[in-house]
């Protein structure tokens, strides 16, 4: 079928994007589901700093690539085999697959899966190969999703069936925001009741780690982030106290979860910690970023650094658990969304997401 969707061909393009424009939303040929593969129509998608990496070349992934890995839509078509999705679903897109059966998948979310890395690796779904060419051209998947088009073909473990009152917008930030984010709070930091837990960084990742940890109970939130607004957005939403990186209280805190992707975000929430504190780190810098601790500081205080890759989840049972919190009225996700807008707006949206000047802009089909 014929399908609309934003490639990248070419990494590296200098920003401002909305002129350079990486992002080309061009006609493409999608393949049938094969075995074990559905076929998604898109109602959202959120525009992540993981796709703004790509873009500028500091994570390396091939080209083309459609790109979006962040994604909810309706189920269209099932291919043989398929068992625990049904045309008609709704479905939430995951970018890191599970096979179930490999060393990675035997712990339970603290190690990603070895195929399903593999595959991302190469641009492949986690059967094999690739479901989307231009012109008689493969194009690459992106992390097994590729949302940011009308469709997408995907492999059955790279979804998780939602119910029908979760909207789209919603169930698209499930995927990545809620599960990296979140998932580092409830899966990772191992919290307890009457914890002190800071974030920084307060991108999508960072506020769902937020939003998590505020839905706990007995425990106090402080954000941390350069950006004024955001940190008025924390506040809004229930933090205790909210400040720039440089007046953030030293070995000060419990818990703290850096979701902002660089050495020097690193640093500072290391500094942060107290003793016996848990830094879990989930953001993305740079391959050839390098951070600097005092390594007497981290065994003589107890300390310990958690590294948390989609948030140490496993997305079958953490998601319906992120649903009924938000069902609950403890995770309000809606508030995550700062822009809707459409595929046509993505590279507008790269640099507002490279300016800092937005939470989750949402994609709208």
């Amino acid at each position: 079928m014929r399908i609309r969707g934003a490639v990248l061909r070419e990494v590296g393009q200098p920003s401002p994007y909305a002129a350079s424009a990486p992002l080309r939303v061009v006609e493409l040929d999608l393949a049938p589901p094969g075995p074990g593969e559905v076929l998604v129509q898109l109602e959202a998608a959120g525009l992540c700093h993981s796709d703004l990496s790509v873009v500028d070349g500091s994570r390396v992934r091939p080209v083309p690539m459609l790109l979006g890995h962040e994604g909810a839509g309706r189920v269209l078509e099932v291919g043989s085999g398929v068992r625990d999705v049904a045309v008609g679903d709704r479905v939430v897109l995951t970018f890191l697959p599970r096979c179930g059966e490999c060393a990675g998948c035997a712990t339970d979310g603290v190690r990603p899966c070895v195929p399903g890395s593999a595959s991302n690796g190469a641009g492949e779904l986690l059967g094999g190969g690739r479901r989307l060419s231009s012109s008689g051209m493969p194009v690459h998947h992106h992390l097994g999703v590729s949302a940011f088009a009308t469709h997408a073909v995907v492999d059955e473990r790279s979804l998780v069936v939602v119910p029908d009152d979760v909207p789209p917008d919603v169930a698209a930030l499930l995927g990545c925001a809620v599960l990296t984010g979140g998932g580092a709070v409830r899966n990772a930091s191992r919290v307890r009741a009457g914890e002190r837990i800071a974030v920084v960084g307060l991108g999508g990742v960072g506020m769902a780690a937020l939003l998590v940890a505020l839905g706990l109970d007995d425990v106090e939130v402080v954000a941390v982030d350069p950006v004024e607004a955001k940190r008025d957005a924390a506040l809004a939403l229930g933090a205790a106290g909210a400040c720039e990186p440089e007046a953030a209280e030293v070995g000060a805190f419990d818990v703290v979860i850096e979701a902002a992707g660089s050495a020097r975000a690193f640093e500072t929430a290391y500094r942060m910690l107290g003793p016996g504190g848990r830094l879990v780190t989930v953001g993305l810098p740079a391959p050839r970023a390098m951070a600097t601790i005092a390594p007497l500081d981290l065994v003589a205080g107890g300390r310990s650094i958690i590294g948390s890759y989609l948030g140490s989840a496993v997305p079958r049972r953490d998601i319906p658990v992120f649903v009924e919190m938000w069902r609950a009225g403890r995770l309000p996700v809606e508030r995550l969304v700062s822009h809707h807008i459409g595929l046509d707006d993505l590279n507008a949206g790269l640099d507002r997401l490279a300016s800092g000047a937005a939470i989750r802009q949402v994609i709208t089909f």
